[in-house]
Order: C-alpha cells, then structure tokens, then sequence
C-alpha cells in the first residue's frame, strides 16, 4: 500500500508530530511531499492571479494539504477533495507595512495596492477585515505579488507597500519591526484528495491532536521548526525565540452552517466567476470521520 502523503503548510504542528513520534505511535506510513516548499523561495513565485485554490486544482501530489477554510470550501465544491469536516484551525494573520510608512490606520489603505495570494486567505480575510473601515471601490488589492513568502520577501525589500502575511512571516515582520495595520486572523481547513484510506486519515489527526498539546504547553521548544519551511536568506536573522505558536488546530466541527455561510460570502463578494463555485452541498463537498 503506497504511504500516506502530507503536504505540510507552513505550521508546527507535522514537524512536532513527526519528532514526539506521534505518526509512528499511530502506526502511519507517510512521507512529506511539500507542494509549497519555499526554502530557495521558488514555488511561491507563481505569477499574476495563482493562489491556494489554483494549487488544488492542479494537484499538490499529497493526501492531504491544508489552506484557508475559503477556498477549501470551494475546492471541495468543485471536486478537487472533501473538505474535513472535524477539525479546522486558526491562523494569526494581518496586512503590515514598513515601519518608516505614512500609513498607520486601515483607512489609509485607501487606494494603496495590498499584496495578497489570488484566492487564498489573504485575499479574502483582507477583504473582510477592510470592509469595516473602505468602500468596495477603495480596497486595492494585488495578485501579482506571489505566495506568502514570496509577498513577505518584497515587503521587506521595500518592492510593495503593503501584503497580507499570517504565521510565520507574520512573526518575522513584527520581529523586525514591521507594523500591523490590522488583524485579519483566519480559519483553515483541510482537503482530502487522491482517495486516501480514511484510517490513515483518523491517524495523521490523533497524531496532530498530540502535537497540538505540545505546542500549547510548551511553543518555545518548537518554534524553530518554522525555518523548516523558511527561505534560506532569512535563516540567520530569525530569531524564533521570539514568535508566537501560530496556527492553532481546534478540533471541533466545521459545520454545514459554517459551510454554508461561508459559501455565500464568497459568492457575494465576486471572488470566483459566476457558475465556478460548483454545488456548494455540504454533505457532498465534506467529510466527517467522528463516527466511523
């Protein structure tokens, strides 16, 4: 039986899991696939308007793979996996800028290019956070700028004025005293593809649920870990110690009522083409394993 493959996304939680012994403990025979892998920065330049979604769609070669609960949502709607219905987790993010920048408040964001992942979290958690304060026609965001690293690496080369950064960068730009203009924390959710047998499923989760614990007693011993899914340039600068545990998994129900709604605000806001969503059925595009 071929093993059991997990794209890792930018969080602590595989790397502690796989240290602790926890996938072993649950008898899994897996193996890492990074679909995403960002240490020489390569597959976080993608282009113009290639995000999370457009990744799924073509495929990241895993079992598994995790991004915002958003497009999750849709990819699952569509057909590319079945969303994982018992679990989600929670992402620190937020829209920053460089410390010596005229803007300090997000309604000086007015106008000003925000760069963000096409149909990833940041774009729609920018979107959700800014509408408190701008116009639909004054939030200006910028799908050119890459993936998550990608979009940190030119803010911090001064390349663009502002991007939307969660987790690991998000620690990194506090680090090195980049300012946040305002939060924009997300859910995550998970894609299950290529037909994988659902009790390695169960396993990779009770080893997470593990790893979890371990992070919530004691993030200073795994925050490291972060380099492993880093650009190398930044290596000798990061001062891991630092930063904070990041995502959170909570291991609750992503209900058809959170489908649902979060389905229509989608929709609403125009972030796919009209008829591009797919069924939008929750008990076609999940899966919940609680029971099984």
């Amino acid at each position: 039986m071929a093993k059991f493959t997990i794209a890792p996304h930018m969080r602590l939680h595989e790397w502690v899991a796989e240290e602790k012994g926890y996938f072993a403990a649950e008898g899994l025979d897996y193996e890492f696939h990074e679909a995403l892998d960002s240490t020489e920065g390569k597959s976080h330049q993608l282009g113009d308007k290639v995000g999370a979604f457009q990744t799924f769609e073509k495929g990241r070669g895993s079992d598994i793979g995790c991004a915002c609960h958003w497009t999750v949502n849709v990819s699952a709607s569509v057909g590319h996996g079945k969303l994982y219905a018992d679990a989600y987790s929670v992402a620190p993010a937020g829209i920053f800028v460089a410390p010596e920048s005229p803007i300090h408040g997000p309604a000086e964001l007015a106008g000003v290019p925000i760069s963000v992942g096409y149909q990833s979290g940041s774009h729609y958690s920018a979107i959700q956070a800014l509408e408190q304060y701008l116009k639909p026609e004054e939030i200006k965001l910028s799908f050119s700028d890459g993936m998550l690293f990608s979009r940190m690496e030119l803010l911090i080369d001064r390349k663009v004025p502002a991007a939307s950064l969660f987790s690991g960068p998000y620690y990194f730009l506090e680090q090195l005293g980049f300012r946040k203009i305002i939060d924009t924390t997300f859910m995550m959710a998970s894609l299950i593809t290529r037909d994988p047998d659902m009790e390695d499923v169960k396993k990779y989760f009770r080893a997470l649920r593990n790893a979890q614990r371990d992070i919530d007693l004691r993030p200073d011993l795994y925050t490291h870990y972060y380099k492993k899914e880093f650009p190398v340039r930044f290596h000798d600068v990061m001062d891991t110690r630092r930063w904070g545990p990041g995502e959170r998994l909570v291991f609750e129900p992503y209900t058809k009522d959170v489908f649902d709604k979060s389905f229509e605000w989608i929709s609403e806001h125009g972030i796919f083409p009209e008829g591009a969503m797919g069924s939008g059925k929750y008990e076609d595009s999940c899966v919940s394993l609680a029971s099984k």
